[in-house]
């Protein structure tokens, strides 16, 4: 299975690499956003901010926005699951639009929240497979999706609740670090691997 990890010039990629190169899984960072759509499984991990990233996807954001919405298992990751949205009140651009809404400033206390915090109200069956009890964080911003019915977990920052994970088919976002979450947020990505491989 090749696995793309679509890099936004913005950070080392290195432990999410580590933890996605498992079970035979070929794991490719990749610059062109059009090439990157044409893969097995897409990641869009947590490094850097909405319009740089934004920026760097647009020449291929059809494509993308195409491939995923066409079944394509994709992961978001922190600004990942937020490019997984439409909008962002961090910077200009567009998002892939795979979850209307919008992207705010987390509100509530201290920003940005960098740590751990905990999952609240899982329901998905990825979170069934890796049971995932607290995660960390290092984020801004927050996804607000028009529906909230996408929503499969919550965390709460302050007095801030804003979704932990959401999911549309074979697309899954994070707001969480699961490449840093430990052994439980690894066995979440291996798990996504194993859901996107059937």
């Amino acid at each position: 299975m090749r696995v793309s990890v679509f890099d936004y010039g913005a950070g080392n990629l290195h432990s999410l690499a580590k933890a996605l190169e498992h079970d035979g899984a070929f794991v490719e960072i990749e610059t062109d956003p059009a090439r990157a759509a044409r893969t097995d499984v897409l990641v869009l991990p947590g490094v850097g901010a909405f319009g740089h990233a934004a920026s760097r996807m647009a020449s291929g954001v059809a494509d993308l926005r195409s491939a995923v919405r066409g079944g394509l298992p994709c992961l978001g990751i922190c600004l990942g699951m937020q490019l997984l949205f439409d909008a962002s009140d961090e910077g200009p651009g567009v998002g892939l639009g795979i979850f209307p809404g919008r992207v705010h400033r987390l509100e509530g206390g201290r920003v940005p929240q960098i740590g751990w915090n905990t999952i609240e109200g899982a329901n998905d069956p990825l979170l069934d497979t890796a049971p995932m009890t607290t995660a960390y964080y290092a984020n801004s911003y927050v996804c607000r999706p028009d529906d909230e019915s996408c929503v499969r977990a919550w965390s709460t920052h302050g007095t801030a609740r804003f979704p932990a994970l959401v999911r549309a088919g074979r697309t899954i976002g994070v707001q969480f670090h699961p490449e840093k979450s430990s052994a439980p947020g690894v066995e979440l990505v291996r798990a996504f691997l194993r859901e996107a491989a059937q």
